[in-house]
């Protein structure tokens, strides 16, 4: 049975205010320099699963309520940015889904950029269709949404692991990879965020050439963590150093044990503050920050 608390601009307000003053520990203890240092702040979503069908529901959710009732609370949230890390529409890509989202985003896209990704529920041409533009540089790889665009002091790489839709596994593919191994050695220092929909495991509903992607991203020290999507889960682990971060699903979870909601992220020159924000399913961590050190 799916477990909600109705989010609200004053609950909202009352928690930012709380983790303003904790962000304000954390950066005293940290130093001066840090305090004083530019900061980026966007909304992370993943996994909303939108369906043309307003009543649609799973486990209890209904992604379309869900997505209603979280999309003016992230446009009034102060951020500069919003992601959605794919999984955009329900399950087949329609139209009609397609459609749904841009209305119920309607109060983010009015306020501030929004960037997605695609998942394996998604479908290239109806979302390219509703979705004609994304902030930042469009990259030209065939048959693939990848965009790099610039997040204050950090750079945004949004990769396509889209293989076929509904088709759970994802690839990101040979020229996709290439263009990768390419495009970091010539970013230079800024650092770089890496997102894509799928999780890079070795369970074959994942990322099908993890092992080819993790090698090209730890290779290359200006990247500082890849932000994935896909298993409806929230989890942070490592790997070299570099950072893996789980978003949690907006749609629904597959667990009880698994938060329903989105990640408000403060992205730094030095490292990130991430901060749940659970609205269904399991909420213990509502609030709760993890803070990362980029690695060096």
């Amino acid at each position: 049975m799916a477990l909600y608390r109705l989010p609200t601009r004053r609950g909202f307000l009352r928690q930012s205010i709380g983790s303003a003053a904790a962000a304000a520990g954390l950066a005293a203890m940290a130093g001066q320099a840090r305090a004083q240092a530019p900061r980026a702040r966007w909304a992370l979503l993943s996994d909303i699963h939108i369906p043309t069908d307003p009543l649609n529901e799973y486990r209890g959710f209904r992604p379309y309520e869900n997505l209603k009732r979280i999309a003016p609370v992230v446009a009034e949230s102060g951020v500069d940015g919003a992601l959605v890390n794919g999984d955009i529409a329900r399950l087949e890509g329609l139209p009609g889904d397609y459609s749904n989202v841009k209305t119920l985003l309607a109060p983010v896209l009015a306020k501030i950029p929004l960037a997605m990704s695609l998942g394996n529920h998604d479908h290239r041409k109806n979302f390219a269709a509703t979705f004609a533009e994304s902030p930042g540089e469009e990259q030209a790889i065939h048959d693939k949404h990848v965009v790099v665009t610039q997040a204050g002091p950090v750079r945004l790489v949004i990769l396509d692991s889209m293989l076929r839709t509904n088709l759970v596994s994802g690839l990101l593919g040979k020229e996709q990879r290439v263009w990768l191994e390419q495009y970091l050695p010539s970013a230079g220092s800024t650092p770089i965020l890496v997102f894509m929909h799928h999780t890079p495991g070795d369970r074959d509903g994942d990322l099908l050439d993890t092992d080819r992607l993790l090698g090209i991203l730890t290779a290359n020290r200006n990247v500082k963590a890849l932000i994935y999507g896909h298993s409806h889960r929230y989890a942070y682990d490592q790997v070299k150093g570099m950072h893996l971060i789980n978003i949690p699903a907006i749609g629904y979870n597959f667990n009880d044990s698994e938060p329903v909601g989105w990640v408000h992220a403060e992205f730094g020159a030095d490292g990130a503050d991430f901060r749940l924000h659970a609205f269904g399913g399991n909420q213990a961590n509502d609030g709760k920050l993890t803070s990362l050190a980029w690695r060096g």
